[in-house]
């Protein structure tokens, strides 16, 4: 039993499980605070203007009756709205946490080069190269001439 326990701490310490718990915790305050916003104020705002051209004071409240009961497409419709805005703030805030991630991150320092080109035939060779695979010339001859052509 105290194996389990020590290994049940040690999964539960680990870094991915805490930040999981905290995310959850988290989103879930989170959506009751995007659930009070779309219905304390986007809905009466969109009641208020469905009422003034339809004539309707209460979105979810509206339901279509068939056979095998009422159907309440206008707390469907409130359903979707939430999602939406949930949504729409969830890919800001991603969008916010990337860009102060990418505003930490130092950048790379360029990689050495390994390939060089052939004075002769101009094609990309290794650069621990002697001699050019493609036309056989020999590359040390040719860059003592372009040092000697650079003194002059």
């Amino acid at each position: 039993m105290g194996k389990l326990v020590s290994e049940f701490k040690e999964f539960v310490m680990r870094g991915n499980v805490m930040d999981l718990a905290v995310g959850v915790i988290i989103g879930g305050a989170f959506g009751s605070i995007v659930t009070s916003l779309c219905d304390d104020v986007i809905m009466p705002a969109i009641q208020y203007l469905i009422g003034t051209v339809a004539g309707i004071d209460d979105i979810d409240s509206m339901t279509a009756v068939l056979n095998v009961g009422p159907i309440k497409f206008g707390a469907f419709a409130s359903a979707i709205i939430n999602f939406l805005i949930m949504a729409v703030i969830i890919f800001a805030m991603v969008k916010a946490v990337n860009k102060l991630t990418s505003f930490a991150k130092k950048p790379e320092p360029e990689a050495a080069p390994t390939t060089k080109k052939c004075p002769f035939c101009a094609s990309e060779i290794a650069i621990e190269a002697i001699r050019c695979p493609h036309c056989t010339s020999v590359l040390e001859i040719a860059e003592e001439a372009l040092k000697e052509d650079e003194k002059k």
